[in-house]
């Protein structure tokens, strides 16, 4: 029926710990019928989709797959887009129409020789998600093929996507508006609207809304509240109905459009028997958007940064390994010893606003 589950999606929570968003068939066919209906001029049997992202994320699975396969469009599946040279041989020998993506590949391609020198002739526009993206990539990739980049809007909770940017009506910084059927606000810390261009939670209800967390009521019930789910992302929305990201309400760390949860990184560096103490934050980064800097507090004073690395490299994936590393003497800690990782935020953030 269409209320049945037809898939278990997971998704990082904000202790780090998997939770499985019970999507439907409703939730998957209904989602994807919202998105086609903003995605205009593609044509059925005609399409060439370009996929680099791998197929286990939320946007791949949905769009990539679900929605072009029901437009009955040739898929071009990328196992590995590092390096980018890896999809030369795709757009040379594809007339690859339609590509979606994170900021860091839009970013990577417009700086690429040979995409410069010969950019697809066919494609009709991109669609970026998974991250923000940026103004400066967005605007270096339309001078480039002289098609646009579309951003949108979701989550694995929401089949994902909430809002997105029609072809011809897209806002430079924009998530887009919400899709056919979705009602989309932002929220005071006290559960009430806020007004027009003032900051909110961003608050979705629609047919695409998870039918909740597998075997998780409690956790279900943190999320989802009068029909309204919660997607702990701060948002305004403007007098015409278009919605911006202003920040994220939790301490997630997004790289190249991957969710990293802090604690999980933690719990792994406490199980090395030479650390004593760890901390981990985003920080900037030039080629993932952020990247994951870990501080630590050696309780082995022969502990190096190969030795930490090479410890996560057996525990998690590759995108999670803390690609900097600071050794510290002590951590700021609150009265009751919590380790404050908003402390270390503001001390990263004035070293390079001073840089």
């Amino acid at each position: 029926e269409p209320g049945d589950v037809a898939c278990l999606q997971y998704t990082g929570g904000t202790t780090g710990i998997a939770k499985g968003a019970m999507l439907t068939h409703a939730n998957l066919i209904m989602n994807m019928q919202q998105t086609m209906e903003l995605i205009s001029g593609v044509k059925k049997g005609e399409e060439v989709a370009l996929t680099a992202l791998p197929m286990y994320h939320i946007f791949a699975f949905t769009v990539n797959l679900l929605g072009f396969y029901w437009l009955g469009a040739r898929n071009i599946l990328i196992p590995n887009p590092r390096p980018l040279s890896n999809l030369k041989r795709a757009f040379e020998n594809y007339k690859i129409t339609w590509m979606s993506g994170v900021n860091t590949l839009f970013n990577g391609l417009s700086n690429e020789i040979w995409f410069n020198d010969s950019p697809p002739k066919h494609l009709k526009f991109a669609s970026a998600g998974g991250m923000a993206l940026q103004a400066a990539v967005a605007e270096k990739w339309e001078k480039v093929t002289g098609k646009p980049v579309l951003q949108g809007y979701g989550l694995t909770e929401t089949s994902p996507v909430l809002t997105f940017n029609p072809l011809g009506k897209s806002r430079d910084g924009s998530i887009g508006v919400p899709v056919p059927s979705t009602l989309v606000t932002c929220l005071a810390e006290d559960g009430t609207a806020v007004q027009i261009g003032q900051s909110g939670e961003i608050a979705a209800k629609g047919p695409q809304i998870m039918a909740g967390y597998w075997n998780k009521p409690e956790e279900t019930a943190k999320v989802i509240k009068d029909g309204w789910f919660l997607t702990g992302d701060i948002g305004v929305m403007d007098t015409d109905g278009y919605f911006r990201i202003v920040d994220r309400k939790k301490d997630m760390v997004v790289v190249s459009g991957f969710n990293v949860y802090p604690n999980e990184i933690e719990d792994c560096l406490a199980t090395h028997p030479g650390i004593l103490e760890a901390a981990v934050i985003g920080v900037q980064d030039e080629s993932t958007g952020e990247a994951v800097k870990a501080f630590i507090v050696k309780r082995d004073q022969g502990l190096t940064e190969t030795d930490i690395k090479a410890h996560c490299k057996a525990h998690l994936t590759a995108y999670k390994i803390p690609k900097r590393i600071e050794f510290r003497d002590e951590l700021p800690k609150s009265n009751v010893g919590k380790i404050l990782r908003k402390d270390l935020r503001a001390e990263e953030n004035a070293r390079v606003a001073a840089e």
